[in-house]
């Protein structure tokens, strides 16, 4: 089940990532949205292209996207696809190569399908419902789990997004935890996944629905947790589309350190 749509969300990603990295490799402007945060012409185009392959395939589902405003109605759909065409657009700005395309199937709010993309490596990370997680990097594919580590554990931040709590959490488990590295985007759920690193956590509430839909199934199916700091499962297809409470993505629930 849900073969077809994952077909789709790839295809989708795919299209997307010809045209992101056609802009991110000449000179581009950058927009500065209304909370603060940029917006390129890339994310602008990807998403467009990602809405048209997606509702092509299924033009009954509803969407909800960071780039296209939104259409309530979407909470009366029991498909949604939820998408950021460009997540991390700080670091396509900083041209770090750090940034992915993230889209996502939310139904009867859970997430069923998610892709995420990194567009400069050709990366893709993608998972349905009970079918696994993969990792595919041109045309090798391979099934991807978590590890099962309990100590000298790898806790992955943000470039731009740490905060006093996070670090914190760190200092508090630093008999656990052994070493810290820094990711942008969908990049650190989707290394843990890959058994590349342990815990990521986002303990505030600046991120949304898109920013963590399709690598909470990645990291789910790779046998992995991905749950808000108070223990409970994040839903989707919400009326306020933000994650109030930030999240925890660990390895294993041992690891959940709060």
């Amino acid at each position: 089940m849900w073969e077809n749509e994952l077909r789709v969300a790839i295809r989708a990603a795919l299209q997307a990532r010809d045209k992101i990295m056609e802009i991110y490799k000449k000179p581009f402007d950058v927009e500065i949205k209304e909370d603060n945060s940029p917006v390129t012409l890339a994310d602008k185009m990807a998403d467009e292209i990602i809405r048209q392959v997606i509702a092509q395939a299924f033009p009954t589902h509803a969407f909800l996207t960071e780039e296209s405003s939104d259409d309530k109605s979407r909470l009366q759909n029991d498909y949604v696809w939820i998408v950021d065409p460009v997540d991390g657009t700080k670091d396509f700005v900083d041209k770090n190569d750090e940034f992915t395309t993230n889209i996502a199937l939310a139904y009867k709010h859970e997430v069923v399908v998610g892709v995420v993309l990194v567009p400069a490596t050709g990366e893709i990370y993608y998972a349905s419902k009970g079918n696994g997680s993969f990792y595919q990097k041109k045309n090798r594919i391979k099934i991807i789990r978590v590890n099962s580590k309990t100590r000298g554990l790898t806790v992955l931040t943000s470039r731009f997004h740490v905060n006093e709590k996070e670090l914190a959490t760190i200092e508090r488990h630093k008999d656990k935890i052994k070493h810290r590295k820094t990711f942008g985007s969908a990049i650190k759920p989707c290394r843990i996944a890959r058994g590349l690193a342990e815990i990521t956590y986002r303990l505030s509430a600046g991120t949304k629905e898109w920013d963590t839909a399709a690598s909470q199934i990645v990291v789910e199916e790779a046998g992995g947790v991905f749950v808000k700091p108070s223990g409970a499962r994040i839903l989707y297809n919400r009326d306020d589309v933000y994650n109030r409470e930030g999240y925890v993505v660990a390895n294993r629930i041992e690891n959940v350190l709060l």
